[in-house]
């Protein structure tokens, strides 16, 4: 017995120095370590009527996410507490009974979480952000619903069928099939984006292959997705892994608000994204948060007789539920850095903090969001760097470059 807990002593402390090597190696870096970044006083930035409307919006927002998580978790308690009582009555075998389970444990959650996002949608109309009518908000997204039900069956399938074989030792090989599966998910993701087309402006075309060539990504294609009659809210994203990499803007970022310019920042920062391989990395971090994920299911499964069991399937629910808002800082903070090291890229690539600081500016006057909220409201559900932050790194990079 002895020597047995020696061996598992030692491969759980290999475990725990790879994943450190992991993390240390994933870490976003490339913003200068001995950066000032000013102090941005927001009250002499903004007119007070701004600060107090994105100020009233978002804690309206933090308490609705505060409370649909709330709900969240308490639905999941309760069904990991009574939800084994539906195996007695299913003749599905056990795999089949577990993916039943998962569905339904979907199901609650959609169940408990549409309250919230409909009073979200209503606060989003009120300010003008959403253009989406309570009709199709609740029939219009049964795509991505069906697509989050096709992901859960998939990895129940793969844990499930893993854990029946292998015993014990179902994590070393499901965490590596998972994380497959996200790559998948990441390759075919520029295919899947709706409503999407070429940029189709010479000018901006012109800048985005400058920049590309600039940040090291030449071949990148721009696309514009037609969101306009869902939001009015400002956006855009990189997606895709190797040749099928592009970048997608919101139609709403061409709508005249921001000029060249500024539009010259957000294809710059999205290109940043591509040139630091954060995508990749995110897959790593999604790697590197699967090994505790699949120890707490391993762990708080065991009483319900371990991971390949229907009945333990409502326990791994709330288990990753639960880890997934406890580790929302680290991941949040993570996304934060690569964020912030995109920002750094595009003020490389451009050269025009002016209007990056200008572009900044505009998403507090056009998203109402709140450009200083609270450390607690940043660590949980902020993935960005708040509006002062990029301003101020707008100004560091001024002032290191006059």
């Amino acid at each position: 017995m002895t020597a047995r807990r020696a061996a598992g002593a030692g491969i759980g402390l290999a475990v725990l120095g790879g994943w450190i090597a992991g993390a240390l190696l994933l870490w976003p870096s490339t913003v200068p370590g001995d950066l000032h970044a000013p102090h941005v006083d927001v009250r002499a930035l903004f007119p007070a009527h701004v600060l107090a409307r994105a100020a009233s919006f978002s804690q309206f927002e933090r308490i609705d996410a505060l409370l649909s998580q709330a709900v969240l978790l308490a639905v999941l308690a309760v069904y990991a507490a009574r939800g084994e009582v539906f195996t007695r009555e299913s003749a599905a075998g056990p795999i089949g009974t577990g993916m039943l389970l998962g569905m339904l444990g979907l199901a609650l959650v959609w169940l408990a979480q549409l309250p919230f996002a409909a009073v979200d949608l209503w606060w989003q109309r009120r300010h003008g952000l959403a253009r989406v009518g309570y009709v199709e908000f609740l029939f219009g997204d049964w795509a991505a619903l069906g697509a989050e039900l096709l992901f859960l069956c998939l990895a129940l399938l793969i844990v499930m069928g893993l854990a029946r074989r292998l015993g014990r030792a179902w994590a070393f090989a499901a965490v590596p099939v998972l994380v497959g599966l996200t790559v998948l998910q990441a390759l075919v993701s520029p295919w899947l984006v709706g409503q999407a087309h070429p940029l189709r402006r010479p000018a901006l075309v012109a800048d985005a292959r400058a920049l590309a060539r600039q940040e090291g990504v030449a071949g990148t294609r721009v696309y514009v997705q037609d969101v306009h009659r869902q939001t009015s809210a400002p956006n855009a994203e990189a997606l895709g892994l190797g040749p099928g990499r592009r970048v997608v803007l919101w139609d709403t970022l061409l709508d005249g608000r921001f000029s060249r310019r500024q539009m010259r920042v957000v294809i710059a920062h999205e290109m940043g994204h591509l040139a630091h391989r954060h995508l990749w990395k995110a897959v790593g971090w999604q790697a590197l948060l699967l090994v505790p994920l699949a120890l707490g299911v391993d762990l708080f499964t065991r009483r319900r007789g371990g991971p390949g069991q229907p009945g333990a399937v409502p326990v791994m629910l709330l288990v990753v539920a639960v880890l997934t808002f406890v580790a929302s800082p680290l991941t949040n903070l993570v996304s934060r850095r690569m964020e912030a090291e995109a920002d750094w890229s595009a003020l490389r690539a451009t050269n025009d903090p002016a209007a990056a600081r200008g572009l900044f500016e505009g998403f507090v006057r056009d998203t109402d969001e709140e450009p200083s909220p609270p450390a607690w409201d940043v660590a949980l559900f902020q993935n960005h760097p708040t509006l002062a932050q990029r301003i101020a790194m707008a100004d560091a990079w001024a002032a290191r470059h006059r």
